[in-house]
C-alpha cells in the first residue's frame, strides 16, 4: 500500500524547496526561494520559525561550523540560523538573469548545486561544485537544473534537465569532474516535470513532480518502485528526517497557480510527511575550508 501523506505545516509557500533534515536539534529546514524566506520546522512541538533573507534563498544547509549555508540570486552565503553575520562564500559567474537553484552536499564535504534561468526561458544553467572555497562549473546546461544528489559513496552524482524531464547519473571524479554520464529515468509528459531528487539507505532515488502531484522512488536499474500521490500539483523536493530518518517530509509550491487551480488545491505550498518504507540517511555537512 502507498503511503499516505499528512499536512505538518499550511504555510502557502510560494516556492517551497530545499528541505534538510537538523538531526542535533530534530528540525526539518526548508526555504521559500519566491517568498525570500528560510523556514525551521521543529518536530518537537511542531513550532514553525522563519527567517527574512531577501533574495532568493534556494537551498539551505548545515555547515561543520554551526552555519547555514545558503545559495542566493548569484552567490552562495553562509550565515547564521537567525539570518545575521552573512559572509559571501563565492560570486558565481553565470549570466544575471541565472539564479541557483538546488544543492547536496557529498562525503568529503562539498558542496554540489545547480544554476537555472529564473525567467525559465534560456538553457543557461549549469551544475557547479564548491569545494573548500573553489567554484568549479560541471556543464549541463539547461534551463533548470535540479537535484543533485550524491551517494553515500561519494562515487555517484544524479542530476535532473527538469525542463526535457531527464534524471541523469554521472561517475564522480577527482578535481571534481563527472564521468560516464548516462540518462537514468527519461519521463512522459503527462508525468509532470522532475524537480529534486534524494537518495535512501538502499540507494533507490527519490523524485518530486511538478506538475505531476506525486512523489516517486525508483530502484538503482530505473525501475519504478512506489507512487505516493499528494493533494496538490507542484512538489518540489523531499528529505527524509525524524528519529529514525523514516518520515518524509515534502516542500510544495503555489507559484504561477491561477484561483481556479488554487481552489482545487487549497493546500498548495504547505509542508507535508509521509511515513517511508525505508529510512534515509544522514545528508554530510558543507566543509567551508
Amino acid at each position: 500500500m502507498s503511503p499516505v501523506p499528512r499536512l505538518v505545516a499550511p504555510i502557502a509557500a510560494a516556492l517551497g524547496e530545499g528541505p534538510v533534515w537538523w538531526p542535533e536539534d530534530g528540525a526539518l529546514w526548508f526555504v521559500d526561494i519566491k517568498g525570500g524566506r528560510l523556514h525551521r520546522h521543529c518536530v518537537q512541538g511542531g513550532a514553525l520559525q522563519s527567517v527574512e533573507t531577501g533574495g532568493q534563498p534556494s537551498f539551505v544547509l548545515p555547515a561543520h561550523d554551526g552555519r547555514l549555508v545558503v545559495g542566493s540570486n548569484g552567490q552562495v552565503l553562509a550565515m547564521h540560523a537567525d539570518g545575521s553575520g552573512r559572509e559571501v562564500l563565492c560570486d558565481i559567474a553565470m549570466p544575471a538573469h541565472n539564479r541557483t537553484n538546488d544543492a547536496t552536499v557529498d562525503p568529503n564535504g562539498r558542496l554540489w548545486f545547480g544554476t537555472m534561468d529564473d525567467a525559465e526561458l534560456r538553457a543557461t544553467g549549469a551544475l557547479y561544485c564548491l569545494d573548500r572555497g573553489q567554484v568549479s562549473c560541471l556543464g549541463g546546461a539547461a534551463v533548470v537544473t535540479n537535484g543533485p544528489a550524491v551517494s553515500r559513496d561519494g562515487a555517484t552524482l544524479y542530476h535532473v534537465d527538469s525542463g526535457a524531464r531527464t534524471i541523469w547519473r554521472h561517475a564522480i571524479g577527482d578535481g571534481p569532474g563527472l564521468h560516464r554520464s548516462e540518462v537514468f529515468v527519461q519521463l512522459a509528459e503527462a508525468d509532470g516535470f522532475p524537480d529534486g531528487v534524494v537518495l535512501d539507505s538502499e540507494d533507490c532515488l527519490w523524485v518530486a513532480l511538478w506538475d505531476g502531484w506525486q512523489v516517486r522512488r525508483y530502484a538503482t536499474d530505473g525501475r519504478l518502485l512506489l507512487t505516493v500521490a499528494m493533494p496538490c500539483a507542484r512538489v518540489t523536493k523531499i528529505a527524509f528526517g525524524g528519529p529514525d530518518l523514516c518520515t518524509a517530509y515534502v516542500t510544495t509550491a503555489r507559484v504561477g497557480l491561477d484561483a481556479g487551480q488554487l481552489a482545487q488545491q487549497p493546500l498548495a505550498g504547505a509542508l507535508f510527511a509521509f511515513d517511508a518504507p525505508v529510512p534515509g540517511y544522514r545528508l554530510p555537512k558543507v566543509q567551508l575550508a
